[in-house]
């Protein structure tokens, strides 16, 4: 494998990838996932018991691309365990208050508990293909990284345009497109495309991120409550 061109596209900086190497990245990385996922969930009930009000789109963007940046400069220390605890407990804060208006909401909750469970049972079923099947999916890899900027795009425009038929399709493209970088992380991991677990980390809290924020719109609107 040492020999060949790295098909995820993710420098290892030239470090021998073993199976015990894949192995300890994995573990580190699910590790630091929960312990993200704790921070997130702290941040949140913080938000909303303290009930702070919706923080501004563009703010919520600014900060969590500047600890994306800082994360990623840091990603080779210790530091940069912060600097995912810093952006995961950023977007755990921004999510407080949209928790706190579905709890408003007739059924708003159980909206959010589907939500939820939709969110964890995509993160094992996705993540159990890659680690079962031992497929590499690194000819995803275009795939997914045009239709995210495409995603994105279409949803920072439809911050402007507010076209309720494009909300529904940026939100279906990201339950599909997260799902599969789901896959394509843990494959990269056990290949030997991705051995900085930090970074692995990142990825995959993220990609839980807009799993979960998606199925939130996309039940909400089936629910006829968008």
């Amino acid at each position: 494998m040492n020999n060949q061109t790295n098909p995820y596209s993710v420098s290892s900086h030239g470090a021998a990838v073993t199976g015990e190497r894949a192995a300890q990245v994995l573990k580190n990385t699910y590790m630091l996932l929960g312990l993200s996922l704790i921070v997130a969930t702290g941040a949140s009930w913080f938000a909303m018991a303290s009930n702070i009000g919706f923080v501004n789109v563009w703010l919520t963007l600014g900060v969590y691309f500047g600890l994306l940046f800082a994360t990623n400069m840091l990603r080779n220390s210790a530091w940069g365990i912060l600097a995912v605890f810093g952006l995961t407990g950023w977007l755990g804060f921004t999510t407080g208050p949209i928790i706190n208006m579905y709890a408003q909401m007739p059924g708003g909750m159980e909206i959010v508990t589907m939500a939820l469970g939709g969110t964890a049972g995509i993160f094992v079923a996705m993540s159990a293909i890659a680690l079962v099947t031992k497929k590499d999916f690194s000819f995803l890899t275009n795939f997914i990284m045009v239709g995210i900027l495409v995603a994105f795009v279409a949803g920072i425009a439809n911050i402007f345009f507010a076209i309720p038929a494009l909300a529904l399709a940026v939100s279906a493209a990201f339950v599909l497109l997260s799902s599969m970088l789901i896959m394509w992380q843990t494959s990269a991991i056990i290949h030997g495309g991705e051995t900085n677990y930090i970074m692995a980390t990142v990825t995959l809290f993220v990609s839980l991120y807009n799993l979960f924020m998606s199925l939130l719109h996309l039940l909400t609107a089936l629910n006829g409550d968008d």
